[in-house]
């Protein structure tokens, strides 16, 4: 993993956070050059799992640079082909909506538009309470879209929430290595 240039995008699944930020870190020790990209709700929201300025805060401290927070910001990272691989971590149903009809209205989305056009790997850890209803489409479209892989995700609570699915945040590092050699780790489907 040393000197893979990852983007690193945080969207706002919110009680995921702390599992993604666990994650980071796992890179950063593997020796990744990551650069963090943040969704608004990622930036302005505190919730219960935490404030938005204190997720900021370890976020960058971790990677070492400032967040991309901005489509601004994000647009860059296409003509300058700054990134191995984008990895998002957690990716709510609502991104994976944006990204499998082509809406660019985040600094996640941009930065997702523009690495893709440079035939590029984007690594989807999804957590989305509706995954098997509303975003099921999505998913199924996101499955069938070149240099799209997924971390291999199952039902996190079939009897509360018999509709949600979340990508195991324990398997992105794996996941993230067969990406960058256009290969989908395997099962897809964890029981």
């Amino acid at each position: 993993m040393e000197n893979v240039k990852v983007g690193f995008a945080f969207c706002g699944s919110f009680c995921t956070l702390k599992k993604s930020i666990e994650a980071l870190k796992v890179l950063k020790e593997q020796k990744a050059d990551i650069f963090p990209i943040l969704s608004e709700s990622v930036i302005k929201t505190d919730t219960r799992f935490g404030k938005a300025k204190d997720h900021i805060k370890t976020i960058e401290e971790i990677c070492g640079r400032e967040a991309i927070k901005t489509v601004f910001e994000a647009e860059p990272i296409g003509p300058k082909s700054l990134l191995d691989i984008i990895v998002i971590a957690p990716c709510t149903g609502n991104t994976m909506a944006k990204i499998a009809n082509g809406i660019t209205d985040t600094a996640v989305t941009m930065a997702v538009k523009a690495h893709l056009r440079n035939n590029k790997p984007v690594l989807i850890n999804m957590a989305t309470n509706d995954g098997l209803g509303a975003s099921a489409k999505n998913i199924s479209t996101l499955l069938n879209t070149k240099n799209i892989y997924f971390v291999p995700f199952g039902q996190d609570d079939p009897d509360a929430k018999p509709k949600s699915l979340i990508g195991d945040f324990g398997l992105i590092p794996k996941a993230l290595k067969c990406a960058l050699f256009k290969e989908q780790l395997q099962p897809i489907l964890l029981k």
